[in-house]
């Protein structure tokens, strides 16, 4: 092989290992990031239920009206 031939392969193993290294960051990234969508969800689920449950109690309340002197 010539100089410049094994140059240039090294220059491909440089750029793919730097590339590796990339995507592997991202993949990293991009877990952490749907752990947090996943808490995310669940809480608004749960803020969800409880404003559900909120309504449910103060429909069973009696309706706001006027008082008498309107």
């Amino acid at each position: 092989m010539t100089r410049d031939t094994v140059e240039r392969i090294e220059r491909l193993e440089e750029q793919a290992a730097h590339q590796e290294r990339t995507i592997e960051d991202l993949n990293e990234v991009i877990t952490a990031q749907a752990r947090q969508l996943d808490a995310l969800a669940r809480k608004v689920a749960a803020l969800a239920e409880h404003v559900d449950e909120l309504e449910d109690l103060s429909v069973s309340q009696a309706p706001v009206t006027r008082p008498p002197h309107y």
